[in-house]
């Protein structure tokens, strides 16, 4: 089976490609799917009716799916009549009232749409028939545990202070790094220094989850967050705002926390998640909602065979 991955050009990412874009298409190769790219270039709506590039490539790739990530890139995917899409919808797409028109209405041209999580369905103001609720997921095999003591040595963390790492950059203001600022000040303590994800690669970020002795991430809006799973594979205490399918992949686990935005609340949750003092079973989480990348392929790979 050949899969042309439809995506849009990230420049700051290798290849062009999105991380979880990538690591899924990884996980489909090793299922033996023959893999091929098509990143959409430039700026604005209109780089996404050129179609061109794409008719060149699948005429020299000849795939049997294309698979656009992304609604914008799905609209590029469902323009040509010569190859079955499924097109994944990641959340973006329901930002703004424009390009959720225009996302949600050219899915329906897709073959298969699947949504990351279902609230982006229920967000979408046309819905797909043909569709399915799937997490992109994570590489349990790549993400090695380290105990946490030994990563700490490895980070030459200060064996006095608790250190929470945050999901993102801290100028990302849709991950909310003010709420959490303001809570650790209501708290009153001096021995908690948080570190952002710039910056990192996945091996540091994987050394970092290990270390931490919480992992918080007050965000406004989500689709599946794949550093929320990535540190739950690494079983790092969490707390997380209750926003998209958070509060469905933490579960019951000892050691995940669910906050509000009232920032007196998240001060309260910070405290309890630091007196937990240990790590979860968060990655076991993980394998019970078969959120392994290797699994995540092997559905994939059923639902491009009903389209072909």
């Amino acid at each position: 089976m050949k899969v042309l991955i439809v995506a849009k050009h990230k420049s700051n990412f290798i290849g062009g490609i999105t991380p979880f874009v990538r690591e899924q298409a990884e996980a489909l190769e090793k299922c033996g799917v023959e893999i091929d790219y098509y990143l959409i270039e430039g700026n604005g709506l209109r780089a996404y009716f050129n179609t061109k590039g794409l008719i060149d490539k699948i005429h020299s790739f000849k795939p049997d799916v294309i698979h656009a990530h992304y609604g914008l890139s799905g609209i590029t995917a469902v323009l040509q009549k010569e190859v079955p899409v499924v097109t994944t919808f990641h959340n973006g797409e329901t930002l703004s009232w424009y390009v959720n028109l225009l996302c949600s209405w050219f899915s329906r041209r897709a073959n298969h749409v699947i949504y990351v999580a279902q609230h982006i369905r229920d967000k979408s103001i046309f819905k797909a028939d043909n569709y399915t609720i799937m997490p992109c997921g994570v590489n349990l095999s790549e993400i090695v545990l380290t105990p946490q003591s030994e990563a700490r040595k490895q980070l030459n963390f200060n064996p006095d202070k608790k250190y929470i790492l945050f999901g993102g950059a801290f100028s990302n203001l849709r991950k909310n790094y003010p709420l959490l600022q303001k809570a650790i000040e209501l708290t009153g303590r001096d021995d908690i220094e948080v570190l952002e994800m710039r910056n990192m690669n996945r091996q540091q970020v994987t050394l970092a989850m290990c270390a931490c002795d919480l992992f918080a991430l007050p965000t406004k809006s989500e689709g599946s967050p794949q550093a929320l799973k990535e540190a739950m594979a690494c079983n790092c205490p969490i707390m997380a705002t209750d926003v998209a399918d958070i509060k469905h992949l933490l579960g019951e686990v000892a050691g995940h926390y669910i906050c509000s935005f009232n920032p007196q609340e998240v001060a309260t949750t910070i405290e309890k998640a630091l007196q937990f003092n240990g790590r979860t079973e968060g990655r076991k989480r993980i394998e019970q909602l078969q959120l392994d990348n290797s699994q995540i392929a092997k559905k994939l790979i059923d639902i491009y065979k009903t389209i072909i």
